[in-house]
């Protein structure tokens, strides 16, 4: 990436709209008030990732799907990929909230987990 680019920060209250600008002697980012400021503009400049959250079929259980998402963000460029494969996945209940259902999901090297207890009656 050759460009410069500004993201507005989300780490907290503030929203500080925080540049990045490539030079000679690597990145430099201006724009943030604080440290966290500038790791995630870096982040979301060299290596944007986000959480991915959806559901899959849940079998044996009182609902017919399962919430889950992925326990830490994934590079970006496999949300897509990652959200179709969530159509292939079936669990089987009783599920608990937390629990792996796919280990190294699409290859992220984040796991997808349940967000919520599901079985045979809604609660566990």
């Amino acid at each position: 990436m050759s460009r410069k680019r500004e993201f507005t920060c989300i780490n907290c209250p503030l929203s500080c709209t925080v540049t990045v600008r490539p030079g000679e002697a690597g990145l430099t980012v201006s724009g943030n008030e604080c440290r966290r400021g500038e790791e995630y503009a870096l982040q979301e400049y060299t290596d944007p990732r986000r959480v991915l959250t959806g559901t899959v079929v849940v079998e044996g259980a009182a609902l017919p799907r399962l919430p889950v998402k992925t326990d830490t963000p994934i590079p970006k460029a496999l949300i897509r990929e990652a959200a179709a494969a969530l159509n292939k996945i079936k669990a089987t209940a009783p599920v608990r909230c937390g629990e792996i259902i796919v280990p190294n999901f699409a290859g992220s090297g984040s796991n997808l987990v349940a967000t919520r207890d599901l079985g045979p009656d809604l609660d566990l």
